[in-house]
């Protein structure tokens, strides 16, 4: 047997903390597309698009806006749920603004094919409202609400050209200060076309300060464009703009859509995101100051920064959102989500650790990207090992079950079940192709069970390993993850069986484990 090209190592896979008072980009190395934060009190709070995922809307939680831990989802399944019973990868939700008013916790979103939502909840870990369709239509998307002083509230969002024919623009609405009406037919508030060299403006997020309505808003294309700021005595315009954060001498392309927060501290900050390839969209912070002209400057003269010094808050321990788990009880963590709306029984409850996936029986057994049990967690650095163990429990000729990088592309390892026994299988399929098909000749697991390993490195360059007792094996040539339209490669696990009668089976999934790669 041949001996893993390297050896993963303890620890964090990233750590953005450097533990001496600084910082390294990306705060969260990992497809957290779209973000938006808030701070209340001490606390802040992100939300991140989640496109076709169940369950959606995750809500992060940290105290000095470099540590992160997942805390939970504002939405449990889609809507409307007949239209996500199956995968629809770039779909769902698009760009949520979280904001925080009255008490009580917002979340606005925008379906390309269906309309704005809205839910809330008063504490950030829920129970969350179901989602209310607060204006429908094609192609309305990143909205983002705004309670004024005086009490009047306003919403704003972008196009997407793809459903609605049109882009470059934001709408302006007055809302009901409960958040549940649109109270006029909606204002053009800025048109880009008219602001010669920008296009594709989009992500608005809605401030007030110092008597201006402020729109921080991304335009020039989520890889090569750039931060703007626009701003308003009215709501409804006129808006003069500027550009804030560039990628200029960087390596960091397009930094695009995020958050303004500030802090107890009386310090400004910054979050967006940065588009890379397989690995999704990763979340940078960056340091920023209001200028003397009245105007925000971001970063280091309004170009990212790789690292800085941490805001000013009380000391907290390194910390990333989870990636291991035990599935202790026989439940997953929160880190994991389906690839569309859940069904009964594609888990089975049992008394002990570890995950029982049912064998769902399904036509598409051949296509990892057609299925909708597949559970997925984000890739969470450039480089790292996941290791998983598994055992295929089921008499039924077909019966397979595996690890899976998924994207427009697809590679998996794993378990099948024979006329003959189990034997062990790595497959995959191409973006032209839709039935996978094997990149190593199958092999013999009597037992039923292996190890299986995927090794990451730079680019996304995923080696495939099993280890049935003599050590690890090497299988096929390195896959090249490859992202979805909108969103980054997913770690996958999954189980099936052809169509057919009688008791599928399941397979049992222990210790997942992601570690740095040495």
């Amino acid at each position: 047997m041949t001996a893993s090209a390297h050896t993963p190592t303890s620890g964090p896979v990233w750590q953005a903390d450097q533990g001496d008072g600084t910082y390294r980009n990306p705060v969260l190395n990992a497809d957290w597309s779209d973000p938006d934060a808030i701070r209340v009190d001490d606390d802040y709070y992100l939300t991140a698009s989640s496109f076709g995922r169940a369950p959606g809307l995750p809500v992060l939680h940290s105290r000095d806006l470099v540590n992160w831990r997942l805390i939970g989802h504002a939405l449990d399944r889609l809507e409307p749920a007949e239209s996500f019973a199956a995968p629809r990868h770039d779909c769902g939700v698009w760009a949520p603004s979280i904001r925080h008013h009255d008490g009580r916790f917002w979340i606005f979103w925008g379906d390309p094919d269906t309309g704005v939502y809205q839910v809330n909840a008063p504490d950030p870990r829920g129970p969350w409202t179901r989602p209310h369709l607060l204006k429908a239509g094609k192609g309305l998307i990143d909205p983002c609400p705004l309670w004024d002083e005086d009490g009047s509230a306003y919403l704003v969002h972008a196009w997407a050209k793809s459903r609605a024919g049109v882009k470059n623009r934001l709408t302006g609405h007055r809302m009901s200060p409960d958040g549940t009406t649109l109270l006029d037919e909606g204002t053009l508030i800025v048109d880009a076309d008219a602001i010669p060299g920008w296009f594709t403006l989009e992500g608005p997020k809605l401030h007030r300060r110092d008597g201006w309505f402020w729109i921080l808003a991304p335009a020039g294309g989520v890889e090569t464009g750039w931060q703007g700021a626009l701003r308003s005595r009215d709501f409804f315009g006129p808006y003069e703009h500027r550009t804030v954060l560039a990628q200029g001498r960087t390596d960091v392309n397009g930094p695009h859509q995020g958050a303004w927060v500030d802090t107890p501290a009386g310090e400004d900050w910054f979050l967006h995101f940065q588009q890379r390839g397989a690995y999704g969209r990763v979340v940078h912070l960056q340091p920023m100051e209001w200028g003397e002209d009245g105007w925000p400057v971001m970063g280091d003269r309004g170009e990212p920064v790789a690292s800085y010094r941490k805001p000013k808050a009380e000391p907290q321990p390194p910390e990333a959102p989870a990636t291991d788990d035990g599935f202790p009880g026989g439940r997953f963590g929160r880190q994991w989500s389906w690839t569309a709306n859940p069904a009964p029984g594609w888990t089975t409850a049992h008394g002990g650790d570890g995950l029982w996936l049912t064998c769902h029986r399904t036509a598409d057994a051949h296509d990892l990207r057609r299925l909708p049990n597949v559970l997925v967690q984000r890739l969470p650095a450039e480089e790292f090992t996941v290791t998983v163990g598994l055992s295929l429990h089921s008499e039924v000729p077909g019966a397979k079950a595996g690890l899976a990088v998924l994207g427009d592309a697809f590679g998996w390892i794993g378990l099948e079940r024979t006329a003959d026994g189990t034997r062990l299988v790595h497959r995959f399929a191409d973006i032209a192709t839709e039935r996978e098909r094997d990149a190593e000749p199958p092999r013999d697991a009597p037992d039923g069970r292996a190890h299986l390993r995927i090794e990451v490195s730079r680019g996304a360059r995923c080696r495939f390993l099993t280890n049935t007792g003599a050590g690890w094996h090497p299988s096929g040539p390195v896959f090249a993850a490859t992202p979805w339209r909108w969103v980054g490669a997913l770690l996958g696990l999954f189980a099936t069986a052809p169509e057919g009668q009688g008791a599928p089976g399941h397979a049992e999934f222990k210790n997942f484990r992601t570690e740095g790669a040495s």
